[in-house]
Formats: C-alpha cells, sequence, structure tokens
C-alpha cells in the first residue's frame, strides 16, 4: 500500500470525492444532477477532439468542451423555449454522438478511452493530483465563505433577489465551478459514472441531517468514506475503481435510510 501508484489514487479519492459530494448538496437541491451528466458526456467529444489534434493527454480539450455545452444549455434556456430537460437531453447525445463518430474515424484509438469512460484512478498523475487538491481547496472555501448565500439562493432565488444577493453572478460561477469539478472528476469515476459522486453522498446525507449545515458537512464524510473505501476495496480485491466507489457509497446510502427511519422513531415509554 506504500507504492507511489496506490498514494496518488488515495490522494485523489480524498480529495475529488468530498469536493464532489460537497457540491453535490447544492446541485441535487436545484435538479442540476442531469446537468452534470450531461457535462460529464459532453466530455467525450473534447476526449475525441484531442485524440484527433494527437494530444497524449485530452484533459484540456475534455474540459473546453464540458464548458462550452454547460454555456450551451444556459443560451438555449434563455433563448429558446424549449424546456430545460429537453436542451440537456439533446445537447448530450449530441455530443456523445459526435465523440464517437470522430473515434470512429481515427486509425488509431486512444489506449486509454475505457480509463475515460469508466474511470482509472490508479493511472492517475501526479500534476493530476495537484490540479484536484489546487481545486478542492478553492472551490470548498469559496463554499464556505458563500455559504450563507448560496443557502439562500438554493432555497429562493426570488428572496436571495430581494436580499440583495448577486444571483446571476454566483449562478455562473457555481456552474463554472460545477463544470470544472466534473470534468476533472472523469478521471475518479469515468463519463458514466462521475455523476453517482454528485447525487449518493449527497442523498445519504440528507437521509440522516436535520439542517443544511449538517447536511454539508455529512456529505463530505460519506464522500470521504466512499472515495478512500472503495479504492482500498478495489485496491484489495482487485476490481475497477470506480464501479467500487460507487457501490461503496451505494451501500453508505442504504444505511443512512436504515438510520434516518430508526431516528425517526418515536421512544417507546416502558
Amino acid at each position: 500500500m506504500s507504492e507511489p501508484w496506490v498514494i496518488r489514487a488515495l490522494l485523489a479519492a480524498l480529495l475529488l470525492a468530498p469536493l464532489c459530494a460537497l457540491l453535490g448538496v447544492f446541485a441535487t437541491a436545484r435538479r442540476l444532477s442531469f446537468f452534470s451528466d450531461t457535462v460529464a458526456h459532453a466530455g467525450l467529444a473534447g476526449v475525441a477532439i484531442g485524440s484527433l489534434l494527437g494530444m497524449l493527454d485530452p484533459t484540456l480539450p475534455l474540459i473546453l468542451v464540458s464548458l462550452a455545452v454547460a454555456a450551451a444549455i444556459f443560451w438555449l434556456k434563455e433563448h429558446t423555449e424549449l424546456l430545460t430537460d429537453t436542451i440537456m437531453a439533446l445537447l448530450l447525445s449530441g455530443s456523445v454522438a459526435f465523440g464517437i463518430v470522430v473515434l470512429s474515424l481515427l486509425k488509431s484509438r486512444p489506449g486509454d478511452i475505457h480509463g475515460f469512460l469508466f474511470g482509472d484512478i490508479l493511472a492517475i498523475s501526479r500534476s493530476e493530483v495537484w490540479q484536484a487538491a489546487a481545486l478542492a481547496a478553492i472551490v470548498m472555501a469559496g463554499v464556505f465563505l458563500q455559504l450563507s448565500e448560496l443557502s439562500l439562493i438554493t432555497a429562493s432565488e426570488e428572496m436571495a433577489h430581494v436580499c440583495g444577493v448577486p444571483v446571476r453572478r454566483l449562478n455562473y460561477v457555481f456552474i463554472l465551478v460545477l463544470t470544472m469539478t466534473v470534468a476533472l472528476s472523469i478521471r475518479l469515476l469515468g463519463i458514466v459514472l462521475v455523476t453517482s459522486l454528485l447525487v449518493i453522498p449527497a442523498a445519504a446525507a440528507r437521509n440522516v441531517s436535520r439542517s443544511l449545515r449538517q447536511q454539508l458537512l455529512l456529505s463530505v464524510v460519506f464522500g470521504v468514506v466512499g472515495g478512500a473505501g472503495g479504492t482500498l476495496l478495489a485496491i484489495h480485491w482487485n476490481v475497477p475503481c470506480g464501479p467500487a466507489i460507487v457501490l461503496t457509497s451505494i451501500v453508505l446510502f442504504i444505511a443512512s435510510i436504515g438510520f434516518g427511519k430508526w431516528r425517526a422513531q418515536p421512544l417507546s415509554l416502558r
């Protein structure tokens, strides 16, 4: 367990899993789970473009395409009468189709395409760990500095407007941060599974928390346990890390349901 690749994998899990869980509290409360799924699947088009350009590491085009799709969602929402879920379904299917077509036209497909689809945290590099650390530090500091404003926007955007909160600016910043986090977390769980790291810990925390602050704290705890625990179990049993992290988080979610129901039962007087 002292090999460098194991340490890098654990560090990445300990940085990105709680970060996704923290943002997932706001994303699920604001019904942005499908948004993150759309942005994640758009990453396939970014990987395809990077491969077409001959890039060994397609992370940059992956992030740029994800940001472009996020911007397209908001532009279409403001300039058309389409429903939001219709827009996201259109862009998700379109970006995946584009990525598949481009990859099929390449003479040699990238060897790590499986890692981008299903995650390959064991192959994460030192630079990617530093990127995750920088992103986690900046985002977590920003969330806790703007916690009151974000909480108010999550509860009611109209009330936040009345209270003088810059709703539009904070919305765009949140979407930018969420998109960046999803794009960088693809290495952890892959395009197919990355949304689960946003949704499952946040949902588990909601089952056992009684306030937003408590839910934020517990979601981070569940993210740490699910990310690090799933990584260790994957290494021990020699199974894929991404699915192991998801299944570990699912176990935590099921346990949170049982604990929440047990705590909600009235005390019996005998």
